[in-house]
């Protein structure tokens, strides 16, 4: 197992991808664990970063912060207006990755790419855990 960190600077995608890559050998499944409750892990398109800008616009319209008149029924509003926020997009979205690993490689398609997906306001570190089971 290998942990890697992410240094974050505020809500968005980060792609993760070469830095995961980095720890990939053999063969096997490859998971990959975030330990945060405010953050996610994607699979997505790599290739256009309008696609990264869309789903980050999409999540905030979906969630908004408690600010919202539309989330005036939070009560978990003392860690900032994009905390439980934050809380609800990572109950959407996954907090765990699984990808088959071939020959040394991740068995990605052409266009993916591995995002962490940063749903606080300020910057922090985040903690992705990598586990290979080997098939070799």
């Amino acid at each position: 197992m290998v942990e890697i960190t992410v240094q974050t600077n505020g809500p968005g995608l980060y792609e993760i991808t070469h830095q995961v890559a980095r720890h990939v050998t053999g063969a096997g499944l490859l998971t990959l664990f975030i330990r945060h409750t405010s953050a996610s892990l994607l699979i997505q398109e790599n290739a256009d970063p309008e696609v990264q800008t869309d789903l980050a616009n999409f999540f905030t319209r979906l969630v908004p912060p408690s600010t919202d008149p539309s989330m005036a029924y939070l009560t978990h509003i003392y860690e900032g207006p994009d905390d439980m926020p934050a809380h609800i997009k990572a109950a959407l979205l996954p907090t765990h990755l699984s990808i088959p690993v071939i020959d040394g490689r991740m068995a990605l398609g052409t266009w993916q790419g591995i995002y962490l997906f940063e749903h606080r306001n300020q910057p922090h570190q985040r903690h992705v855990i990598l586990s290979l089971m080997t098939t070799d």
